[in-house]
């Protein structure tokens, strides 16, 4: 069976904020201009918001520019931040609460709304199919379609109706192929198309090496009477600082007597026993969570990379026929946690861009490099200037010199010292020996405050239709065993937030490695940690994996 081709002056390839913002912002133009321009937004979740996840603080200055009169629009924006406070966890009893003068500047949030992203971008969504942009939830852009200069040509959904096998079962339905002019890659964090794209057209020359966190999230249900409406509330320590790893934690409280809680953890951790999932579970003991927590009741779990590299790592984001944007680039700016805003006037500005190619006649297939300019003179640039050397202070000296640093950095320098700190080691690569690390034993959940991989993975919604090829998959199938399990103890066991990998001996058999593909939350890690790249992340048949409300 031939695969169908749709054809678009624009193909939007996720529904997330920067590709929502591009589509919204590109049918503003043209109906400001009175011309006719065909956009699609293509999204692998079951519906729109469904992947995504965040903590979610937001600095709606992009939103604001996009819909003015979004709060007038119903806009989720329900919770501003009323106060911030920044811990240092010194123990598993102890912490100091950070003076907010000594705060570095990025991480205050006056002004700024606790959200559920995945409900901004549904409600984004509500208006962009108002203003009859099509929107295509459930089906996954599985390969990038070249034309025969090599220029980008569009995408393909993936087929569906493929046995694990390969083979093609009674319900087989051949892929779509999306043909644009111009197509925008807005996957989120460590897309695996914009990977492909940034190898092929060496998007990444110059630059150093993207870094990277793992976050996990959970949404509780807590007593009215500890629930502080606005309360925005950070920190750093304990217990990732016992085994050398730099992260840090997030309560916010949101509107409904609700929190979000969660840990990212750096994945340029040397420790290969290290769990970021156990880290954050037993983090939630520490007394200044707990205090919020006990009596309370879990209601939502998940996990997401996170990425983190700024302005250093920053790719070319145009390539002929095609934009790169949002965390698909890696435009969020670290020293504020936050990059919805980066993301939406990333894809703004693509679509002010492609408009105006368009307008004057454009055919498509451009390496539109007049983006360049708009993006660098652009608040986007200046905040993540501003920002290129607090992630690699931290990696090079730790929380607290980094963090000293970093305050004079940002507070008195405001972020305009006159050299720019790099971090060139990959994340994949920082890992030891497990021989050379000390082993970590964790306590057992105890299912009040702390919980297992499954029972968080049931919480996520998570499904895939189980018959259909694995797409975790491996370059070399003697890697796992041979190097991971015998060098580094198969860390793959521990950084997967969801219990995919599994290393797995019955008598006496060899061991082997079992990958429960049907826990994947989609959230990246093994593609970015494995040390030696062999794990390879590609789509699921559309509208698999998490189904996240509220997160």
């Amino acid at each position: 069976m031939e695969r169908e081709a749709m054809e678009y002056d624009v193909v939007v390839v996720g529904a997330g904020p920067s590709g929502l913002a591009t589509a919204i912002r590109l049918r503003q133009l043209a109906n400001e201009a009175g011309q006719e321009i065909s956009i699609v937004v293509l999204e692998k979740g079951s519906e729109v918001g469904a992947h995504i996840l965040s903590g979610a603080v937001i600095e709606p200055r992009a939103l604001n520019e996009l819909i003015p009169d979004w709060k007038e629009k119903g806009a989720p924006l329900n919770t501003e931040v009323t106060g911030d406070d920044v811990l240092f966890l010194t123990s598993p009893e102890k912490s100091l609460k950070m003076p907010n003068a000594f705060v570095p500047a990025p991480m205050h949030n006056d002004g700024n709304y606790i959200v559920s992203l995945g409900n901004v971008c549904r409600w984004l969504a509500e208006q962009a199919e108002a203003m009859e942009i099509e929107i295509f939830p459930g089906f996954a852009a599985a390969e990038v379609l070249y034309h025969e200069d090599g220029s980008v040509k569009g995408v393909a959904t993936g087929d569906m109706g493929v046995g694990h096998n390969g083979e093609q079962k009674d319900s087989y339905m051949p892929g779509m192929e999306l043909h644009g002019k111009y197509t925008i890659f807005c996957e989120g964090c460590r897309g695996h198309l914009g990977k492909e794209l940034i190898e092929r057209f060496n998007l990444n020359e110059g630059k150093t090496p993207q870094h990277y966190g793992i976050g996990i999230k959970e949404l509780w249900d807590i007593d009215p009477a500890k629930h502080k409406p606005g309360l925005v509330v950070h920190g750093l320590g304990w217990p990732l600082s016992e085994s050398a790893t730099t992260g840090g934690f997030f309560l916010y409280h949101t509107d409904n007597n609700q929190v979000s809680v969660g840990l990212i953890t750096d994945l340029n951790y040397s420790n290969p026993h290290v769990s970021p999932f156990d880290e954050f579970q037993r983090l939630k003991h520490h007394p200044e969570l707990a205090k919020y927590l006990e009596g309370g009741k879990r209601i939502s779990y998940g996990a997401r990379a996170v990425v983190k590299g700024g302005l250093n790592a920053l790719p070319k984001m145009t390539m002929p026929g095609a934009f790169l944007v949002g965390c698909d680039a890696g435009t969020l700016v670290f020293s504020k946690i936050k990059g919805t805003h980066t993301a939406m006037k990333s894809g703004m500005l693509a679509a002010e861009t492609i408009f105006e190619a368009l307008a004057a006649g454009d055919e498509g297939s451009k390496d539109l490099t007049a983006y360049a300019d708009k993006f660098k003179n652009s608040w986007v640039y200046d905040d993540l200037f501003k920002d290129r050397n607090f992630g690699p202070a931290v990696h090079k000296w730790g929380p607290w010199i980094g963090g000293a640093f970093n305050f004079l950095d940002q507070n008195i320098f405001k972020g305009k010292l006159p050299f720019t700190l790099k971090d060139e080691h990959k994340d994949n690569e920082m890992l030891k020996p497990a021989s050379e690390c000390a082993k970590i034993d964790y306590p057992k959940p105890d299912n009040k405050l702390s919980f297992d991989k499954l029972s968080s993975v049931f919480l996520s919604n998570t499904n895939h239709e189980e018959d259909q090829p694995c797409h975790l998959t491996l370059k070399d199938n003697s890697v796992p065993i041979a190097i991971n399990l015998a060098k580094y103890d198969a860390p793959e066991q521990r950084y997967c937030p969801a219990g995919v990998y599994e290393i797995v001996q019955e008598g006496s058999e060899d061991p082997r490695l079992q990958i429960n593909a049907q826990n994947c939350v989609h959230c990246k890690t093994c593609d970015i940690k494995d040390p030696t790249q062999n794990i390879v992340w590609v789509v699921p048949e559309g509208a698999g994996g998490p189904n996240y409300p509220n997160m």
